[in-house]
């Protein structure tokens, strides 16, 4: 049996520590393992949890921190208490986020002690995610890397990893533990999310304008975040202003199981995911997914068979319903703003180029625009037919929401994909692939983080929604 740790910052409820979860559910009678975090854990887990304080957020603001040799010789006496000696490998989720300061130097000194790492990311701090940026220190070196996508595989091997050192790793796709209620059907089309900036409610609210059977469109639960609070709070003021037939906090008033079963189908206009459990998870259901297609993140389900074909990539809307000078200043100073929060060595000149090519035949993409100029758009849109007529003219799938006339063609298609190759043999089966691979295979490889920051923070893709400051 191998001899597997896991790390994480923490075991709060959420993303991370659910993969975290399934990992240790599929590697339970083929591992043995140890989980080792910066926090006590809310939950229970069903192996042994070791709680090492100086794993744990830390942002370097007070002296309470701890040194990233004792840290790291706290990790080895757990280890070995454990095993009653060495582990084979640790399994690090999401390192390159700056959540703890000394991090990347804790895992220096593991690797220094020989021990193998696997390094798991889940999220960059290259990704809209500043607050969460290492400057100071590289990226460990030497070591295997996994993700979660298609995209972040590509953009790690252009950065400079070997595709011996990384590897993919898509999470299990276990929609309600396979557990659905039988409820009645509704009138609702669900985006079921929280409602944050980059989740593009404006775009969903667009979109339901169209609906052809009267759907009320229900988001589920509410942000957290400030930023969040206050964009959340402007599109439902601006719902009630505008008197759409749209809900929110659907979740807070129906289970989330309950709301998927009764839907008529899910909807997603998101403009950036992790992993993209959105284009899968409804397929478990039994429902259509409709809405907007991310290639970066789609790419690696179509090659497994998924059917998203129906979906669009952009929502274009005439560059002159907003004013080209406001969109470039707008854009312009998002962009700027952004460079020297990670003090890249992307040129203003560039900025400027960018800013012709994000226009295309006088059309913008609705998913680049923040909330006031998307707000801008759905006035008129509400206000002028004919301007609702060019927009469909422009965008003909919106013509048709959640209308496919091969739906159960497609849903059988992709039930069947998601169950295939999202479950957890499949998982288990790649994960103990990755493991031996780690445990026999040494790399000498590095990352290129000025590659990695203007892969994400490029002029050409950057949504206001992402980069931008939030604009009532």
């Amino acid at each position: 049996m191998k001899k597997i740790v896991f790390i994480h910052y923490h075991l709060r409820t959420g993303g991370v520590t659910t993969v975290l979860r399934q990992q240790i559910e599929a590697l339970k009678d083929v591992c043995q393992m140890l989980l080792l975090t910066g926090e006590p854990p809310e939950i229970s887990f069903s192996v042994e949890v070791v709680h090492i304080p100086g794993l744990g957020y830390f942002d370097g603001s007070s002296d309470q921190g701890f040194k990233p040799e004792e840290v790291a010789e706290s990790v080895i006496r757990a280890v070995k208490y454990k095993f009653k000696g060495k582990c084979d490998l640790i399994h690090v989720h999401n390192p390159v986020l700056a959540k703890n300061v000394n991090f990347l130097s804790i895992l220096r000194h593991l690797q220094k002690k020989g021990i193998r790492l696997f390094l798991h990311v889940h999220d960059f701090a290259e990704d809209g995610r500043p607050l969460f940026y290492y400057k100071k220190d590289e990226y460990p070196a030497d070591s295997h890397y996994g993700v979660i996508n298609s995209r972040d595989y590509e953009i790690l091997s252009g950065a400079g990893l070997k595709k011996e050192g990384l590897h993919l790793i898509p999470n299990i796709v276990d929609c309600f533990g396979g557990c659905l209620p039988e409820v009645a059907a509704s009138n609702i089309a669900l985006y079921p999310v929280r409602g944050i900036r980059r989740k593009n409610i404006g775009e969903a609210i667009l979109l339901s304008i169209f609906f052809k059977h009267n759907e009320n469109l229900a988001v589920t639960l509410p942000p957290a975040s400030p930023l969040d609070v206050e964009s959340y709070s402007g599109w439902k003021d601006f719902v009630r202003e505008n008197r759409l037939n749209v809900q929110f906090e659907a979740g807070l008033q129906k289970s989330f199981p309950e709301l998927v079963q009764s839907a008529r189908f899910i909807i997603t206009t998101s403009i950036t995911e992790g992993f993209g459990f959105s284009f899968l998870e409804p397929w478990m259901s039994k429902k259509v997914v409709w809405g907007r297609k991310l290639p970066g993140i789609c790419d690696g389900f179509e090659d497994n068979g998924i059917d998203l074909g129906h979906l669009y990539t952009k929502l274009l809307v005439p560059v002159n319903w907003i004013g080209r000078k406001n969109l470039y200043r707008r854009f312009k100073a998002a962009m700027m703003k952004n460079i020297n929060i990670y003090k890249s060595r992307i040129y203003s000149e560039k900025v400027a180029e960018s800013c012709e090519k994000i226009v295309e035949n006088e059309n913008i993409d609705f998913g680049l625009l923040d909330e006031s100029f998307q707000k801008d758009i759905i006035r008129r849109v509400l206000t002028d037919r004919k301007d609702a007529e060019r927009l469909l003219l422009l965008n003909p799938y919106m013509a048709i929401p959640g209308d496919l006339p091969d739906d159960k063609r497609l849903l059988k298609n992709n039930l069947k994909v998601v169950k295939e190759r999202y479950n957890i043999a499949a998982y288990k089966e790649n994960l103990l692939k990755i493991y031996s691979t780690v445990v026999k295979s040494r790399v000498r490889q590095r990352i290129n983080r000025d590659f990695l920051l203007k892969s994400f923070l490029n002029p050409e893709e950057l949504s206001l929604l992402k980069w931008g400051d939030y604009v009532e």
